[in-house]
């Protein structure tokens, strides 16, 4: 019996058509399961090559998706001065019933995607339903698909956009105010992508120091942050002034802090599947300071990679190999 695996280049996902509210829906059961426990997904093991790099292996089953499979990642912050993304990689999915791979697909968009849908999923039960006005610190591939998640879910009027690199900010105000129709504002200090916001999403290299930026008081009363680098842009005093500290899986969370990261952080409040399943209450009142620090989980992943391939399949995109 000839078995075969459909590979589909970082165009194909693309191409494909998978948009971002399937990907906010599909997270969302997700997480619901998860919260349920029938979910399958050790702590991701990893390598490291050089300072704040890393290569990642990350399995995920998920029942009720009919979704298995791994994703093995990696994150270079100098790849960007060599013309290469920060993130890039590959994910394999395997049929359910006979463990067959049936899929091999670039994983740099799905990675995209899926982070900014978990942090529009967590604004959803954390962040006041009004929020209009958007920071940015980061304009690079997840500074873009996080406003375009936070863009699905909330009425955007504004978004302050802060980088290093002025021609990267200037890229990403141009094609965001075009793109979505915001009035896209570059700032020249970090602070003006926090003080004054309803949502903040800071976007930058994750690293094992933080350079610890942001500063308490900047974050305002009822705003809500995602944390997209993990803490890498946070002063722990800033972070402990947070009402609610939520992360999306706790097991994860404490791999990293073994490993070094997350020195200085809040008591987490609670794991995004339980506030997605009813377990604990999201926001509570219009001026809590509410953070959510997800760390980025194979079952994300999981839940997107058979959206695209169905599309695929479907769209007979794609090249099929043998095995």
């Amino acid at each position: 019996m000839s078995s075969e695996l459909l590979y589909l280049s970082q165009a194909d996902v693309k191409s494909v058509g998978v948009t971002m509210m399937e990907i906010i829906g599909a997270l969302e059961l997700m997480f619901r399961e998860k919260a349920e426990g029938r979910v399958e997904m050790p702590p991701k093991p990893g390598i490291h090559t050089m300072p704040d790099a890393f290569i990642h292996a990350m399995p995920a089953y998920i029942p009720a998706l009919r979704a298995a499979g791994i994703k093995w990642v990696s994150g270079y912050p100098g790849n960007q001065a060599r013309g290469l993304p920060y993130i890039s990689g590959l994910l394999v999915l395997n049929d359910t019933e006979t463990g067959m791979p049936l899929a091999v697909m670039d994983c740099t968009w799905i990675t995209a995607m899926r982070t900014g849908a978990a942090t529009a999923l967590a604004a959803k039960y954390l962040a006041r339903p009004e929020s209009a006005v958007v920071g940015i610190l980061g304009c690079g591939v997840e500074g873009r698909s996080n406003l375009e998640a936070l863009n699905c879910l909330f009425p955007l009027t504004r978004v302050m956009a802060y980088d290093v690199d002025a021609e990267a900010q200037r890229q990403y105000v141009d094609e965001m105010s075009q793109q979505f129709g915001l009035e896209a504002i570059p700032v020249s200090e970090p602070r003006q992508a926090v003080s004054g916001c309803d949502l903040v999403v800071t976007a930058g290299p994750i690293l094992r120091a933080p350079h610890a930026t942001i500063q308490a008081g900047w974050l305002e009363p009822g705003a809500f942050a995602s944390l997209v680098d993990f803490d890498s842009y946070w002063h722990p005093s800033a972070l402990h002034e947070c009402d609610k500290f939520c992360t999306d899986d706790i097991p994860q969370m404490e791999h990293y802090r073994e490993i070094g990261y997350f020195r200085d952080i809040p008591v987490v409040y609670a794991e995004l599947g339980e506030l997605v399943a009813g377990r604990k209450p999201g926001r509570e009142s219009p001026g809590e300071r509410t953070v959510a620090c997800n760390l980025g989980l194979a079952s994300d992943d999981m839940a997107t990679a058979p959206l695209v391939m169905e599309k695929a399949l479907g769209q007979q995109i794609g090249l099929r190999l043998p095995l």
